[in-house]
């Protein structure tokens, strides 16, 4: 018995993964390892974290890089602050506090969702244009 291809239509949807939801969540930083996985996350997540350092100071922006060392000195986030501030690069050594404190822009959103409801748009002879969402 031979096994049937796909078809084109069922190779233009891939399926996705699933994210975390991590906005309003507080991790523990009280390992290396917890501070490790927390920031993985936070360049994972698609919104702003709050980040406060050991000396009291706190930014507030969406972390676009990461470095991960062998040590937590030589380990560092960079951050985009949401007040327009230039970026900031920050040892993990230095972070006291995180908190994912920012609307995950694209929670609840999958590539599937967008697939169906531009087909169900075409379906309907509405305008099925591929245009992006208004981000607020």
């Amino acid at each position: 018995m031979t096994e049937q291809s796909p078809t084109p239509d069922e190779l233009e949807v891939s399926p996705g993964f699933a994210h975390d939801n991590l906005q309003g969540w507080i991790p523990t930083l009280a390992t290396a390892e917890e501070i490790r996985d927390a920031l993985e996350k936070a360049f994972d997540y698609r919104g702003d974290v709050t980040i406060t350092r050991k000396a009291g100071s706190v930014v507030e922006g969406y972390v676009y890089d990461r470095k991960r060392g062998d040590t937590l000195e030589n380990s560092l986030v960079r951050v985009l602050p949401s007040n327009g501030s230039p970026r900031v690069s920050i040892p993990y050594s230095d972070i006291a506090a995180l908190a994912f404190s920012g609307r995950d822009t694209a929670a609840g959103k999958s590539w599937e969702a967008w697939v169906r409801k531009y087909w169900e748009k075409r379906a309907a002879g509405e305008n099925a244009a591929i245009e992006p969402e208004a981000l607020e």
